[in-house]
């Protein structure tokens, strides 16, 4: 029983205030009964779309929609409903351990919200709730970001740096209108929602006849209109182009709409893309704010659109609509109406003729408390079965930007290309419209090796590709770099800052959208694959400015929130843990972590020189490697004073002291131990390398000695223990405990005459973790857990070690594959992406981190980008999935010789 289609034309609901000559009421949209047939599986639905296309009652897959990606018809529910992570999922025995820390950060709270009015660097009373509505975000590296959902609700906003609006705009919709002989016979909002404003429009499209597709920077939306034999595409495209350093800074998204008609009868179709000018909360309630129409022509094409100023400190802005203008379309516009009353006189407008009224000049500005939104519409001939389309653009100019502490003006990537007057938003659009189908060609170059790999399981091309989202909605900033911004100090030492930085600006992302950090470096180690294999010279560039805020200091002193210890903001000569917060001054004033000093963590030094060495194996840039050789002896000579026995190997200090930072770890650790034996091996590479052989020695020595301490202390036979303390979590199995070969592996080492950790051991630990952190928690289907107790129960010693670390195991995932143990690593990775993406609904929000029942923690977060380490340790391989004797198959093969 099929209640969403209807007999006769559709326009205005049940209950509206008028009617149209020759419309009918329209029925509310049901459940349809589950006794409905199923889709063909021939028919272009992805691999294993569980339950997310169960309710798709259509039978049209759209025009063009790729067979790989995320796929969920836009009735679905998600029947799992998670909490954030709060104090009162924390055991008795971890709240003793934390309650200094809980009133230290408190007091620290009460201090930085009530009193300063500012935006904690972590705010763990105000979590993100969880909205299962996100898809592709619009809008390039580093010039803000808009989230237009999978329901098609434009839904997260980030135009200001690194601030989140988490709010669905009602206004800001596409509506269709379809005219037979002269009459408008359907009209549609398509949107699923019911909003209490814009009552006189036609809401609550059925969504069971809908669905959304996702493979960024693309997204597709399909709707087959019930009835009428219309079925509308809707292309999403975002100039994420990998290498490509101008496009892909631009603030622009295009929506191309693909309309079908299958009906025996030519029709008059519309799509109108009505915006408010700003988003209806406390920046718009000044007023100001005003409209007026624009048209671009150039080159023999034309743009159409409408302008939406928004100068409200502290980043004024300039938001674009815009269509194509061509012989086949139309393109008319409204320039103001009232988004917050009943939308009566668009709405007629639109449905007398298909067109808006098109009125000349500008709106005049909005009075205190007043909202405006306006409307473009474009139109087309649609032939009896034929199809054409309309084609629109998205694009907003926030040229310069203040942080929250608004002292040092900065100016984003793409003025470079479009000038920082603020006047940019029309060549955008019609740069935009004029270049889109070249970008879909670079971006079809990039991703069709992957995808026509028919090796590579569906899940994967889906993740690959989609966890990209981060990198352009990080809360990212990408800035120009002027000759008064760089450090002229440091010059000398690096050849290459001063022209890297000029040339390919200053880059940084939150560690996550609840995590106000910029570069969070021991979470950017994980993360960095995507950069460095994606858009490398901006991996370099983060690369320069975090060298050079090692080898500065701030002697300010501060309170550390877990230990009320007061030391210095930065000591010389170690890693920051970031550059700073949005909310303050990013760069300036650095470590907005205040949880520990981080100048005695573990991990920071090593990750980079790791990563150091990474990123000169992947670029081969000889340049950049010597201007990083000082930086590098200099951290690694500070890390010495942790190898307190003089064994070749660091402890750890019997505190939390690296970036598992609820997790305390003492003495030698397989982690912390098994980074510092990396970056000794790699220390000895590049002082070869450097001509410095007195420094290679040195390093030789510590490494044959911390080897042997490192196996002796550590390895018991199956796995390396978490650490060699006499507490009992001292043989906890760590999921990360590989996290020194993995890295040594990307780096072309960790074999032969550079092996570091005997390659049986690597390879009986991992087995070790796929048998009991993978296929001993949840029944396989989570991930890797992080920490196992050796009779495979979730070790629950610390807040973090009984949570799956998304990031984590796909870089788990990745040391498998480098390891030969394919199988196991895709199965490893399998079970976040299905948790994620399929069962808990956190699409484009993957969190730092997910327990087994009930809660997650830290929405959108930057480490799972890590993903692109698997990619690169298939590259490397040279293998695919179906080509390695797994696990499982050995076992078979075992038995079956049995």
């Amino acid at each position: 029983r099929l209640t969403c289609i209807i007999s006769g034309p559709m326009i205005w609901r049940s209950g509206s205030s008028r009617s149209h000559p020759g419309t009918e009421d329209i029925p509310d949209c049901e459940n349809p009964e589950d006794t409905r047939e199923r889709n063909d599986p021939n028919s272009g639905i992805p691999e294993d779309p569980g339950q997310l296309m169960a309710a798709y009652e259509g039978t049209a897959m759209g025009h063009q929609v790729p067979q790989f990606g995320w796929r969920i018809c836009l009735a679905h529910e998600f029947l799992e409903k998670r909490k954030p992570f709060h104090a009162n999922n924390v055991s008795m025995s971890n709240l003793v351990k934390h309650l200094g820390m809980g009133v230290r950060y408190l007091k620290w709270w009460y201090q930085k919200t009530q009193v300063e009015k500012k935006t904690p660097f972590i705010d763990m009373f105000n979590c993100l709730p969880l909205r299962q509505i996100y898809g592709c975000p619009l809008g390039g590296i580093g010039g803000g970001t808009i989230t237009r959902g999978w329901r098609g609700q434009f839904c997260r906003w980030q135009l200001n740096p690194g601030i989140y609006q988490h709010r669905t705009v009602m206004a800001d919709q596409f509506t269709v209108c379809l005219r037979r002989e002269g009459q408008t016979v359907y009209q549609q909002v398509l949107s699923l929602e019911r909003p209490n404003v814009l009552r006189s429009w036609n809401w609550g499209l059925c969504g069971f006849f809908a669905f959304y597709h996702a493979l960024y920077p693309r997204a597709w939306t399909v709707y087959q209109l019930p009835g009428q034999r219309v079925t509308l595409t809707c292309r999403q495209i975002t100039p994420i182009l990998p290498h490509d350093y101008q496009d892909s800074s631009l603030p622009v998204g295009v929506f191309v709409w693909d309309v079908e008609n299958t009906g025996d009868e030519d029709l008059e179709v519309s799509i109108m893309f009505s915006m408010r000018n700003g988003l209806g909360d406390g920046h718009d309630g000044p007023g100001g704010l005003w409209n007026e129409p624009f048209c671009v022509e150039h080159d023999g094409e034309a743009v159409q659109g409408l302008l939406l100023h928004h100068p409200n400190p502290p980043n004024p802005y300039t938001m674009a609509v815009a269509a194509r203008l061509s012989a086949n379309t139309t393109v008319t516009h409204i320039t103001a109406f009232d988004p917050d009353g009943t939308g009566q006189k668009v709405w007629r407008d639109l449905l007398l003729d298909g067109q808006l009224d098109s009125p000349s000049g500008p709106s005049p500005p909005t009075q205190k408390g007043q909202g405006i939104g306006g409307a473009v519409c474009a139109g087309a001939h649609l032939p009896r079965r034929g199809r054409c389309q309309l084609e629109f653009a998205l694009a907003w100019d926030m040229p310069k930007i203040l942080f929250g502490a608004r002292g040092h003006a900065h100016y984003r990537r793409y003025t470079r290309f479009f000038g920082q007057e603020g006047n940019a938003a029309p060549a955008l659009c019609h740069y935009a419209l004029t270049q889109y189908r070249s970008w879909e060609e670079r971006i079809a170059a990039w991703q069709n090796p992957v995808l026509e790999d028919r090796s590579l399981p569906a899940w994967y091309k889906s993740a690959l590709f989609n966890e990209l989202y981060f990198l352009a909605d990080g809360g990212t900033v990408w800035l120009e770099v002027t000759e008064e911004t760089t450090i002229e100090e440091f010059d000398g030492m690096m050849s290459q800052l001063r022209p890297t930085l000029q040339e390919y600006g200053r880059f940084a992302y939150l560690e996550g959208q609840e995590y106000h950090m910029y570069n969070t470096y021991d979470v950017h180690f994980y993360a960095s694959f995507a950069l460095i294999m994606l858009w490398p010279k901006l991996e370099l560039s983060l690369q320069y400015d975090m060298a050079v805020a090692t080898l500065s200091e701030d002697l300010t002193r501060q309170k550390y929130l877990m230990s009320g210890v007061v030391a210095p903001v930065k000591k010389k000569n170690v890693i920051p843990h970031d550059v700073g917060d949005p909310d303050d001054e990013p760069w300036l004033r650095i470590n907005a972590y205040l949880i520990h000093d981080t100048a005695d963590w573990k991990d920071l030094n090593l990750k980079f020189v790791l990563q150091i060495y990474r990123d000169f194996y992947l670029t081969g840039n000889e340049s950049f490697l010597r201007d990083m050789w000082p930086v590098c002896q200099a951290v690694m000579e500070s890390e010495m004073k942790f190898d307190t026995d003089q064994d070749g190997l660091i402890e750890n200090g019997g505190y939390a002291d690296q970036t598992y930072d609820g997790w305390i770890t003492t003495g030698p650790s397989a982690y912390c131990g098994g980074l510092w034996l990396a970056a000794v091996a790699v220390m000895v590479q590049m002082a070869a390398m450097c001509g410095t052989q007195d420094v290679q020695e040195k390093f030789l020595s510590i490494l044959s000695r911390g080897r042997e301490a490192y196996e002796r202390l550590l390895w018991n036979g199956r796995y390396y223990n978490y650490d060699s303390s006499s507490q009992p979590q001292s043989r906890i199995i760590m999921s990360d405990q590989c996290a020194g070969q993995w890295f040594l592996k990307a780096c072309g080492l960790g074999k032969g005459d550079t092996e570091v950790f005997p390659t049986p051991h690597v390879i009986r630990a991992l087995q070790t973790i796929f048998e009991v952190n993978v296929q001993g928690f949840a029944g396989g289907a989570m991930g890797a857990v992080n920490g196992m107790q050796p009779d495979g129960v979730p070790d629950t010693s610390s807040v973090q070690s009984d949570e799956v670390w998304v990031g984590v195991v796909y870089g788990l995932a990745a040391t498998m594959i480098q390891e030969g143990l394919i199988e196991e690593g895709f199965l490893t990775a399998e079970g976040c992406y299905r948790t994620v993406w399929e069962r808990l609904g956190m699409a484009f929000q993957t969190p730092e981190a997910y327990c087994q029942r009930r809660v997650f923690r830290s929405l959108a977060y930057m480490r799972p980008l890590s993903i692109w380490a698997m990619q690169l340790a298939l590259q490397q391989h040279g293998r695919a999935p179906g080509q390695g004797m797994g696990l499982t198959r050995r076992r078979q093969k075992e038995k079956s010789r049995t």
